[in-house]
């Protein structure tokens, strides 16, 4: 191929075996972390014949080493080196590039490099971790939302901004992540605070009017401890919505307020025993029943008189049966009843530089339409040159089908990473550069 003496494609084992090894993408599944991939891949890869040569290698070296450079290892068992270069979130699906062998020292090119989303989000609610894998914490109308009014609220995202990442991260405050202080029902010690981030492209793919879609709200409820801690850290982020998106929600809220309350007060059942129709029984702090004084026993003393000498015995058991219904009907009364109506989605695509969220995306757009939102569904499509197409990714169902389906494609491409790196070094560039 016309390469400067030097500068093989692969290194060589003595008896003249290529040693793979470079970077390639795997389109991650959702359900599973990053690791697990790592895992899985080491776990097809150790006694693989494409990663043989590798090994041999590499035992050879360790055999070399001095008795303190191996004190100094932290593990003697000998695994093909493999890492990834940008975690994906367990929900997530699509390109997580990976590295093995020497092209694990390629993965930080990878971090700073720009990467394209699709993601979903679904309004009308929130939660603690942004996306639907967490407790919801709040709740909104969402009625008013429409695809015209979403694709005029993505104006404000596009270009360079400023984010505040999701309560639920990764990122650490005084030694600390802020997942584990949620996860505590404590606020961090400092405020989370905004950061520079860009996006060069950002659009609607996909609207999904209410009920044309089959994503749904979690079902899980925050408790109230962990909802307080986040409501105080939802609130303390911008607002971006306007002023008429305000004023309609406030009156969706009215509205549904009115419904609801309307329903709450519906009058107990009949015969419920020393109670008038369409009045409660009262009941005394020590959870006695208390006869509702009527018209005619305040004005007949003689009467009340009577019933006070001869008070009438109410079995033990009609008692808890008439606690249990005044406590099911102020429970009622404190909780506000979610709509039952299908919300709406929209599916959205981005193009966004290194350390942007799109859960925090999905928040905030939710806020600036004067409701809620959460991430419902995500796919990273691409991260730098690589793209979720079936002939530039390795699938992680390939490795339960065998070597003799992965193989083939793990060797085509790290012999392609390799091509671009000795034409990079030929043009004096360490590595092929990710954009």
């Amino acid at each position: 191929m016309g390469f400067k003496r030097g500068l093989n494609l692969f290194r060589k084992t003595m008896s003249g075996e290529k040693i793979y090894e470079g970077v390639f993408a795997v389109h991650k599944p959702q359900g599973v972390t990053s690791a697990d991939v790592i895992r899985t891949l080491q776990h097809h890869f150790n006694p693989s014949e494409t990663f043989r040569p590798w090994l041999e290698t590499e035992r050879a070296r360790r055999n070399r080493e001095s008795q303190f450079q191996r004190r100094r290892r932290r593990t003697q068992r000998l695994d093909v080196k493999i890492g990834h270069g940008g975690t994906l979130d367990p929900l997530a699906t699509g390109v997580l590039v990976t590295g093995v062998g020497k092209g694990t020292k390629h993965l930080n090119d990878f971090l700073g490099c720009t990467k394209t989303y699709e993601t979903v989000v679904l309004f009308g609610a929130e939660t603690d971790t942004y996306d639907k894998l967490g407790k919801v914490v709040r709740r909104a109308p969402y009625e008013h939302i429409t695809r015209e009014a979403v694709e005029a609220a993505l104006e404000q995202f596009r270009g360079k901004i400023m984010q505040r990442p999701p309560i639920f991260s990764a990122l650490k405050v005084q030694g600390k992540k802020l997942y584990e202080y949620a996860r505590e029902g404590k606020e961090p010690p400092i405020e989370i605070k905004e950061r520079p981030v860009e996006v060069s492209d950002l659009r609607v793919l996909e609207w999904y009017a209410p009920g044309t879609h089959d994503y749904q709200w979690p079902a899980e409820e925050a408790p109230e401890e962990e909802k307080a801690v986040a409501e105080k850290l939802l609130d303390a982020q911008p607002t971006t919505a306007s002023s008429t998106a305000e004023n309609g929600a406030q009156g969706k809220a009215e509205e549904q307020e009115g419904a609801s309350s309307m329903k709450r007060k519906s009058p107990p059942p009949a015969g419920d025993e020393g109670s008038e129709p369409g009045k409660k029984q009262k009941v005394s702090a020590e959870g006695d029943a208390v006869p509702t004084q009527t018209e005619e026993s305040s004005s007949s003393p003689s009467k009340t008189a009577a019933a006070d000498a001869a008070p009438e015995s109410i079995p033990a058991e009609e008692k808890k049966e008439e606690e249990k219904e005044v406590k099911a009907e102020e429970k009622e009364e404190k909780e506000e009843k979610p709509a039952t109506s299908q919300p709406a989605a929209v599916k959205i695509t981005m193009t966004v530089s290194s350390g942007f969220y799109v859960r925090s995306l999905a928040h905030d757009l939710g806020k600036a339409l004067g409701s809620c939102g959460l991430m419902s569904a995500l796919i990273r499509t691409r991260q730098a040159d690589f793209e979720l197409q079936e002939d530039k990714i390795v699938e992680y169902k390939d490795l339960e089908a065998g070597e003799e389906v992965w193989g083939p494609k793990v060797q085509r491409f790290l012999e392609q990473w390799e091509e671009k790196r000795v034409a990079g070094l030929k043009k004096g560039s360490r590595s092929p550069s990710p954009s």
